[in-house]
């Protein structure tokens, strides 16, 4: 899939799905004011699924008719990307359901985070197909204005701003290959079944929300008992934000190097994770990191 393909005209018609936790229906009028955003200020028509708001306690609807949803809109020509706008625990119901030939056919990005990292990386695994590791809600959010600018200086105008990510070298100064991960605890949901990336060759991307040191410390425990450590060609570290703010436990870079050992290249950027100034990143590219 040619990454050119991701820019879009004014007027392009864009679906909007849900494919984990369904969203309150409190939550119903930021809904509404994003909509309102991606029409109003960006330019684009957004088309939403039926599956967005909650029906019976968290889900939205079964997982088949969230992924029917999902595969609708990568049958409808006239859909030139799809955005996923939930997040929680459920998204990877869906992959069961998800046609991968028809998502392979018809190359259009998936955008989504957090609980979306089963959906993005699944997409690439069965496809070959890029995925965005970006939440579309950021539109709205405090840093909104900067979103905004980034979005349509990247979706519209053809520049780099929403990907272009700033990082620095822990250990080691290089590495390539292919990006794959993105949050840690949702990623390892795939270990063990056909969705999950192979390791080989790739720059592990990993970020968390509310993990504590001591679940960032099992899940890369995991990730070594995988094999992971000594297949990937580099780690990238994105934000962790419950630990980052804990001064008083291991940092999430102590902890990488206590799993992966101090030979493997790894890199951290503040730009790629769950903060609502986050960038994108493109889960399935081929990326080059290099010290200055």
């Amino acid at each position: 899939m040619n990454t050119e393909d991701w820019h879009m005209q004014k007027g392009s018609r864009i679906g909007i799905v849900g494919c984990s936790n369904g969203q309150t229906k409190e939550y119903e009028e930021k809904i509404e004011y994003l909509i309102g955003t991606i029409t109003n200020e960006i330019g684009l028509e957004p088309v939403i699924s039926d599956y967005i708001y909650e029906t019976d306690s968290y889900f939205s609807g079964d997982a088949k008719d969230k992924a029917d949803a999902l595969m609708n809109f990568y049958k409808d020509k006239e859909i030139k990307a799809i955005f996923d706008i939930s997040g929680g625990d459920i998204a990877n119901e869906v992959l069961e359901y998800l046609d991968y030939d028809i998502i392979r056919d018809n190359p259009k990005i998936f955008y989504g985070y957090s609980d979306l990292t089963t959906v993005i990386n699944a997409i690439y695994a069965k496809t070959g197909n890029v995925s965005g590791l970006y939440q579309i809600r950021n539109l709205i959010y405090k840093d909104s204005e900067q979103q905004i600018n980034n979005f349509k200086n990247t979706i519209i105008d053809e520049g780099n701003a929403l990907t272009d990510i700033e990082y620095y070298f822990i250990q080691e100064g290089y590495m390539e290959g292919t990006v794959i991960g993105g949050n840690i605890r949702c990623f390892l949901k795939l270990a063990g079944t056909e969705y999950m990336p192979g390791f080989s060759g790739k720059i592990l991307l990993l970020e968390g929300l509310n993990s504590t040191s001591q679940q960032v410390a099992t899940y890369l425990c995991q990730l070594r008992q995988m094999g992971a450590f000594d297949k990937i060609n580099g780690i990238l570290l994105g934000t962790f934000t419950r630990l980052d703010a804990d001064i008083f436990v291991p940092s999430v870079e102590e902890l990488v190097q206590k799993y992966a050992g101090r030979d493997i290249p790894v890199a951290r950027t503040m730009d790629i994770g769950h903060g609502t100034d986050a960038k994108c990143i493109l889960i399935g590219k081929h990326m080059e990191f290099r010290s200055e």
